[in-house]
């Protein structure tokens, strides 16, 4: 159970609705029934199934397609290849490079060839499988750093992105210099719902694609550039979403559906299976990363050199953002006089990468905080101490050259962790509960198990970056004591429809409030990341519930002769500040229709320049971690016993929804820490599947202590909030990596960490 010091918060019994209160979500009832409609659960009458034909190989030559054998099976209704794209045969979300299907030159292991429609799902799969391609098979690219080098994988070439950061002396040197090379592999984001989408031709020629989409009006808009349609008629519908940590829908999904169904004039359903889940959709960026830290000799920090590659597989994607963060966060949330960072995305012929929680940031965490615990050992200092000498606060920069801003307490959530009891030892008793590495069931012996205790802190930005521009529209309609929401928000698992409905609770005191379904026919809010919908959409819904609260209010301010100002809502009441106006706030309707649309645009941010240097975010979130691990050090078997959690959310919105966001971000970083790694073998992709990919379950989660909420508001977001799901993902993994060396005494350079990694070393 989460442990929270902050009064007002996790440990006070719920109003009934409203801000700061734990209002349930209004789908949790159908999600534990197995009631709520997903993508995979869709149907429409005369339904076809699809089938992709995918690449066995990472990188070959195209010579000849031959579909006439799939097209000759009964049953059949379709076959599309890249000849039978009619509009753009690229997309992207940030760079259309990648193909709707592979025409000359497959780049990734399961790049899409082709697509089959037919009228059951085993005979769509036969027909794919009928399909002949005859390739040259080319060596593949697979190391990143040979991209450099290599004959260029694409025509926009191999180097996708290059950030130099320049802040300060570079002939600045320290007392105390320490080094490392860290590699961080591929985590999957490992969606429990594989992708699934249903797409239904349209009478006016367009076509309407169902899907679990964390974009809607980009993808839609990515959609119909392909169909070479105008926007207008393609309708994106959002299904439910079966939790989402990055890019939930590649539209590489949905394109070949849309295809099929504008082909055979009938809907048609398309269900990955878990090996194509992950061959399809963008996975976290495997890095490597070099570091120098120069310190003086009180630990105190002089100077980070670093050098940062970010593997970006076949295509684009969102590598230049996720460049961007590892290069601005590259030293971490300290004060760094003087810092010189080299950053790469390039072009591979591995499996494609994309925007996972946290991404770029949570890279370079594992790593600057590796250096830290580097140079408190050379020290003899504290790891902790050490930190706690160089953590940055509102009023430093940036080594982007940009002011924090924002409330940065980095120190205060420090010393949460640091003086946070620490668990008790197992006792050696039959009695006792020991539960060794590896389950109750290990194989090892007590007397090989060692405890070690490991600090991270970590950093994200919230919202876009680098001039991106972020804006959400909302609308808010009361009629006959019902609210409702329309805003095409999408909730991820964020709970945002949730928030929706306490920000009209609080600012209208009505109990009922509905969020529409979200679709394109609504005005754009973006996608699904950095908390951009707590902030933006939230601020959209904010900004439309005031204005309808004004409407509501001022016949009455003025029958009474007063202003609006003077006017209060609480619990479905109406009351003026001197008590002659009493009335609820049905009786104030009087059966009226109230409305009103409204947009939240945060301040405008600018791109990094030729030096790094920028000021690239619009807002910046904290966390601290102390992590408490055994580990069998003959074994290498690593337990992580419990993670103590600081962070610095702003306001609190919904208690129980931010424990759980914190909980959840957390597992997910012990997965990348520990087990979580999409391993290739030449470009190929090795156990595609839970059995070969091991995320952490129940048993495998710790015990997660949420020691303390900073609740210091940003004065720029709408709330005051911050975004809280990411930064516990970027820092668990590093505060897991600091607890194994200081277990075992080993440098620990790698995630996920190997058991070999964490063998103790000889009389360690």
């Amino acid at each position: 159970m989460p442990v929270l010091d902050t009064p007002g918060t996790l440990g006070q019994e719920p109003a009934a609705h409203g801000l700061g209160t734990s209002l349930p979500q209004a789908e949790a009832r159908a999600k534990t029934e197995g009631t709520f409609p997903y993508a995979s659960d869709l149907w429409a009458e005369g339904l076809l199934w699809a089938a992709i034909l995918r690449s066995p190989h990472p990188h070959a030559r195209i010579v000849s397609v031959d579909t006439s054998a799939a097209t000759a099976m009964a049953g059949v209704r379709a076959v599309v290849t890249a000849a039978d794209v009619p509009g753009a045969a690229t997309y992207g979300r940030q760079v259309a490079d990648r193909p709707v299907f592979a025409s000359d030159l497959v780049r990734h292991h399961g790049e899409a060839i082709a697509a089959v429609a037919a009228d059951h799902p085993d005979t769509a799969r036969l027909a794919a499988a009928a399909i002949a391609v005859e390739y040259e098979v080319l060596d593949p690219v697979t190391d990143p750093e040979k991209a450099f080098e290599a004959e260029a994988l694409h025509p926009d070439g191999n180097l996708i992105r290059h950030i130099p950061l320049r802040f300060g002396d570079p002939d600045a040197t320290g007392e105390i210099v320490v080094e490392g090379l860290y590699r961080i592999g591929r985590q999957d984001p490992a969606p429990i719902g594989a992708e699934a989408g249903l797409a239904v031709p349209r009478p006016d020629g367009g076509v309407e694609l169902y899907t679990a989409s964390t974009d809607p009006h980009t993808d839609r808009d990515l959609a119909a550039a392909c169909f070479g349609l105008p926007p207008e008629q393609v309708k994106l519908v959002v299904t439910g979403v079966p939790g989402a940590t990055g890019d939930r829908e590649d539209p590489g999904f949905q394109i070949p559906l849309g295809l099929l169904a504008l082909r055979t004039g009938c809907p048609v359903k398309l269900t990955a299976t878990r090996e194509e889940s992950f061959l399809g959709h963008a996975h976290r960026h495997p890095t490597l990363l070099r570091y120098r830290h120069h310190a003086d000799a009180e630990g105190r920090l002089v100077k980070v050199e670093a050098q940062i590659l970010l593997d970006a597989g076949a295509y684009a994607d969102s590598s230049s953002e996720s460049l961007a963060a590892a290069v601005a966060f590259a030293c971490g949330p300290y004060v760094v006089p003087h810092a010189f960072v080299e950053g790469w995305a390039v072009r591979t012929n591995n499996p494609p990468s994309g925007h996972v929680r946290g991404e770029g940031a949570m890279q370079v965490c594992a790593a600057y905080e590796a250096q830290m615990d580097k140079i408190a050992a050379k020290l003899g200092v504290d790891p902790a101490e050490l930190r706690m000498r160089n953590v940055m606060s509102t009023g430093d920069i940036l080594p982007t050259g940009q002011t924090v801003t924002c409330p940065a307490p980095v120190a205060e959530l420090l010393s949460a962790v640091r003086d946070f009891p620490l668990p008790q030892l197992p006792k050696d008793t039959p009695e006792g509960e020991w539960l060794l590495p590896g389950g109750p069931e290990g194989a090892g012996e007590p007397g090989a198990v060692r405890r070690g205790v490991g600090y991270a802190l970590g950093m994200v930005h919230m919202l876009g970056a680098e001039g991106t521009d972020e804006v959400s529209t909302a609308t808010v309609r009361v009629q006959d004591g019902v609210a409702t929401v329309i805003c095409a928000a999408v909730d991820t698992g964020s709970g945002f429809s949730t928030l929706a409905r306490q920000i009209v609770q609080d600012t209208l005191g009505i109990d009922e409030v509905h969020v529409a379904p979200v679709d394109t026919d609504q005005p754009p809010a973006g996608p699904a990341a950095h908390g951009r919908h707590t902030w933006v959409s939230g601020g959209a819904v904010e900004r439309a519930a005031k204005m309808v609260r004004t409407q509501l209010l001022q016949p009455l301010a003025h029958q009474f002769g007063m202003s609006t100002e003077l006017l209060q809502i609480t619990d479905g009441k109406i009351t003026s500040y001197d008590g002659v106006l009493s009335t609820t706030v049905t009786e104030a309707m009087d059966g009226k229709e109230l409305w009103a649309t409204a947009q939240c645009r945060p301040h405008p941010t600018e791109p990094l320049d030729e030096a790094g240097q920028g000021d690239a975010f619009v807002g910046l979130a904290f966390c601290a971690i102390r992590a408490v691990v055994d580990v069998d050090i003959e074994l290498g078997a690593v337990r992580v016993v419990e993670m103590a959690v600081a962070q610095d959310v702003g306001r609190v919105l919904n208690p129980a929804q931010l424990a759980t966001r914190i909980e959840a971000g957390v597992t997910q970083g012990v997965g990348a820490a520990l087990t979580e790694n999409l391993r290739t073998a030449r470009g190929l992709v090795r156990h595609p599947d839970f059995t070969g990919y091991a995320l952490p379950t129940s048993l495998d989660a710790p015990d997660i202590r949420i020691v303390k909420l900073v609740e210091e508001r940003d004065v720029v977001a709408p709330f005051g909030a911050k975004a809280a799901s990411a930064i516990p993902v970027v820092t668990s993994p590093a505060a897991v990596a600091s607890a194994v060396r200081a277990a075992t005494g080993r440098p620990v350079n790698r995630l996920p960490i190997r058991p070999q990694a964490a063998v103790a070393v000889p009389n360690s």
